[in-house]
C-alpha cells in the first residue's frame, strides 16, 4: 500500500470517527459536567460547556473534508460543498431559547447549512462510495450495501426531523427526538466513512503466490 493510499484511507477513517464520537462526547460530556439532562438537539450543546468541542469538531471535519480528493471533480466538489457546509454549521449556531431577530436569522443559516451537510453526505454515500471499477469484490459488494442503507438513514433522519418539527415537536418534546435522530444520522455518516476507510469491510490482500521449489 503506498503512503498516498494510506493518507486518504486516514483521512476517511479520521472523518469517521470524528463524527462517531461527536454525538458522544457531547451528550455524555455535558451531562458529567454540567447536568441538567438532555437537551433538544445535537446543534443546542453549542450553548453548553461542551460548545469548544462541538465547533471544534465540525471545523475539523470540514478541513479533512476540503484536504480530502475523490475519484473525480465531482467528489471533489460535493467533499467541498460539505465541508463549507459543516464549518457553517459550526459557526452559525442553532437560535437560543428567546432570540433576538439577528440570532433567529444565524439559526435559519444553521438550518440551511445542516441541510445541505447532511444532503452531501447522504450524496456520497448513495452514489459516489458506490463506484466501483465494473468488477467489484465481494468485500466491495458488502461495503455497497452499507455505504446505502448509511445514505438512506441520513436521508429518513432528516425527513422525520422536518416532519416532527412541523407537526408534532410538541407532543414529543420530552422524548428529544431531534437530538436522537441528529446523532443517528451523524452516526450513519461516521460509519459509511469509516467503512470507505476500509477500517470496516476492508479488501483482504491479495495472496502471495510461491515459487515452485527448483528442481535442480
Amino acid at each position: 500500500m503506498t503512503a498516498f493510499v494510506r493518507s486518504y484511507l486516514f483521512l476517511r477513517r479520521a472523518i469517521g470517527v470524528l463524527g462517531i464520537l461527536l454525538p458522544i462526547v457531547v451528550i455524555v460530556g455535558k451531562e458529567l459536567l454540567e447536568g441538567g439532562g438532555l437537551l433538544g438537539s445535537l446543534s443546542g450543546y453549542y450553548y453548553s460547556d461542551l460548545r469548544n468541542v462541538f465547533v471544534g469538531t465540525l471545523c475539523a471535519i470540514g478541513v479533512f473534508l476540503i484536504a480530502y480528493r475523490g475519484y473525480g471533480r465531482v467528489d471533489d466538489i460535493a467533499a467541498n460543498i460539505a465541508a463549507v457546509a459543516g464549518i457553517g454549521v459550526a459557526l452559525f449556531p442553532t437560535q437560543p431559547v428567546s432570540p433576538t431577530p439577528t440570532e433567529h436569522a444565524i439559526g435559519i443559516a444553521h438550518l440551511v447549512f445542516a441541510a445541505i451537510f447532511f444532503l452531501t453526505l447522504a450524496f456520497f454515500c448513495l452514489f459516489l462510495f458506490t463506484k466501483d471499477d465494473g468488477a467489484p469484490t465481494k468485500r466491495k459488494r458488502s461495503r455497497n450495501v452499507v455505504y446505502r442503507v448509511c445514505g438512506i438513514v441520513m436521508l429518513a433522519c432528516l425527513v422525520l426531523i422536518v416532519v416532527n418539527g412541523l407537526f408534532f415537536s410538541a407532543a414529543t418534546a420530552a422524548l428529544h427526538p431531534t437530538l436522537w435522530l441528529e446523532s443517528l444520522a451523524v452516526f450513519a455518516f461516521g460509519f459509511a466513512w469509516l467503512t470507505k476507510g476500509q477500517t470496516l469491510l476492508g479488501d483482504q490482500p491479495e495472496p502471495q503466490v510461491q515459487s515452485q521449489p527448483s528442481l535442480a
